[in-house]
């Protein structure tokens, strides 16, 4: 536990244990409703809930990378989660969570962490905004006291299809629960912050049903109630055909659980001005996973919403996460036979809220409104999130992204002809061109600005191709150039040894250690190109090689 260490070696006391106390009740409280919540809409039982709070939420936070993170069952993973417990039951989803939490750790100790950064913007709000809606149609049933024939599907559209035919079945009970619920967390969230709205809305709307006996579904009456202490560890079934059969769900569990909780680390990150170690989360993340499977959890994973209330709430640092499992222990413990009492319709209202908060509206519009480039990534994320599968829907938006990334590279990309000259104590390249040098009969010089890569590198080597017979030499001026990759030093190779052929000498200054190193190892050598520092000291070489 290295981050545990460092901190106390900081000088941990009895101050600091307080506050980590009473942050850790805090996000606690939080907790409890929303963890059962997420477990039943994810197909498992309430309990399960719980047990990846306790089991995954201790581990997050004793070996994570981040002294302010608080992990336990996500919303995010609530669509995923259904559609592996319907194709592999509840033994394969914790098949699939130990083998995410392999991948997780695998992915730590090979620092990929680092690559997570690079998940475009609009991909991160568009799946994030899908899987709200996602969430928001899963609780129709229990919001509305809906009798289904049959199994309720996972497809959105299928869902909607079953639903529809069964709203003459509402629960005028149920949806008053509900409208209680999602009323209560709102009003109190805008007129007492500091309240935990989501446990006063659940415990007014168990009392409401237990004091006027209301006919509606409670997790007794579906779950028959959930234990009062943690389960003996134990493995699920491992068999090669059924490690094969859950392996897509595993790496989507992996890839999901990367991006929520280095999101969620950054968003501490901002919050208490101090800095995450990527790989070091992962490898807890992993842990916690397994962890969480060996006790019966399901997939746990940094979250956003508990993280922020334990720094709001004055956390010194990862002792409190610890804390807020052992809360959530003891509560299970001396509240268990209390929680049959609970109506789904409640943990539906708040996972209305949850669907609500993680939309980012004002972030979508503004992602639409931006470019039309950012907006078909968003769109197309959220659509084929929506409609089709979550990880379709991020390696899609990925790669288009990435295209967009690309073509917005190469419009920063140009070649100049009679580049101006600057001397070498100004790095000023706003000066005039240099007159006598731009008529140069003999020598001609272009000036590349801009990441030289695959994707410009056809561009720049067509203008450098054409090379004019009556001129002695050129130079290329790559003073500007930051970055080049092996297919554009390929094209600069390329070049040099045609212009050899014609007789042609090329010059190229200005080039960074970096740049001339990938240049020099596609072969742009000499006698062939000729390195120089600065395009004077080039135009001088040039002419005095053609008056030799």
């Amino acid at each position: 536990m290295p981050k545990l260490v460092s901190v106390l070696r900081e000088g941990y006391g009895l101050a600091a244990f307080r506050a980590d106390a009473v942050a850790g009740l805090t996000v606690a409280i939080v907790a409890l409703p929303l963890s059962m919540a997420i477990a039943i809409a994810s197909g498992a039982a309430p309990e399960r809930g719980l047990y990846t709070a306790i089991v995954g939420g201790f581990l997050i936070s004793a070996l994570g990378g981040s002294r302010f993170q608080v992990g336990g069952p996500a919303g995010a993973f609530i669509v995923l989660v259904a559609a592996a417990v319907a194709r592999h039951g509840i033994d394969g989803v914790l098949l699939a969570t130990m083998m995410a939490g392999v991948f997780l750790m695998a992915a730590g100790f090979l620092r990929l962490g680092d690559f997570i950064k690079f998940i475009p913007y609009p991909v991160t709000v568009g799946f994030t905004a899908g899987i709200a809606v996602i969430i928001f149609a899963s609780q129709l049933k229990d919001l509305f006291g809906l009798t289904l024939q049959g199994k309720e599907p996972g497809e959105l559209i299928a869902k909607l299809e079953a639903l529809a035919p069964a709203f003459g079945t509402v629960n005028p009970a149920t949806v008053s629960l509900a409208v209680l619920t999602i009323g209560l967390i709102a009003g109190l969230k805008r007129l007492r912050p500091h309240w935990p709205g989501m446990l006063v809305a659940v415990v007014a709307a168990s009392v409401a049903t237990w004091a006027f006996g209301l006919p509606v579904e409670t997790i007794g009456t579906r779950f028959g109630g959930i234990p009062s202490m943690l389960p003996a560890p134990s493995l699920p079934d491992i068999t090669l055909a059924k490690m094969q059969a859950v392996l897509p769900d595993a790496l989507a569990f992996a890839l999901l659980g990367a991006i929520e909780s280095l999101l969620s680390a950054v968003v501490a990150d901002g919050m208490t001005g101090r800095r995450h170690r990527s790989n070091c989360e992962l490898v807890a993340q992993g842990v916690a996973n397994i962890g969480s499977a060996l006790f019966g959890g399901i997939c746990a994973t940094g979250t956003i919403a508990r993280t922020a209330t334990n720094v709001r709430a004055g956390a010194r640092g990862p002792v409190a996460g610890m804390l807020h499992s052992s809360f959530l222990l003891l509560f299970m413990l001396l509240a268990a036979p209390l929680a049959s009492l609970i109506p789904l319709a409640a943990l539906a209202g708040v996972l209305t809220i949850v669907a609500w908060n993680m939309a980012e509206k004002h972030e979508f519009l503004t992602l639409l409104r931006s470019s039309r480039g950012d907006a078909v990534v968003l769109l197309a994320t959220f659509l084929l999130t929506v409609f089709r599968d979550l990880t379709e829907g991020i390696v899609v938006g990925f790669s288009l992204g990435a295209l967009l990334f690309i073509h917005r590279m190469t419009t920063t990309t140009g070649i100049q002809e009679h580049a101006p000259r600057v001397p070498a104590d100004r790095a000023d390249t706003r000066l005039p061109y240099d007159s006598t040098l731009a008529t140069d009969p003999q020598v001609v010089v272009y000036r590349i600005s801009g990441a030289f890569f695959f994707g410009t590198a056809s561009t720049v080597g067509a203008v450098l191709d054409r090379i004019a017979d009556e001129r002695k030499a050129f130079v290329l001026d790559f003073s500007a150039v930051p970055f080049v990759d092996s297919t554009a030093a390929n094209v600069i190779a390329g070049i040099g040894r045609k212009a050899e052929r014609h007789g042609v000498r090329v010059y190229i200054t200005g080039a960074a250690s970096g740049v001339r190193r990938m240049l020099l190892q596609a072969g742009a050598r000499r006698p062939q190109v000729r390195y120089l520092p600065h395009i004077d000291d080039a135009v001088r070489a040039a002419h005095e090689a053609a008056d030799r």
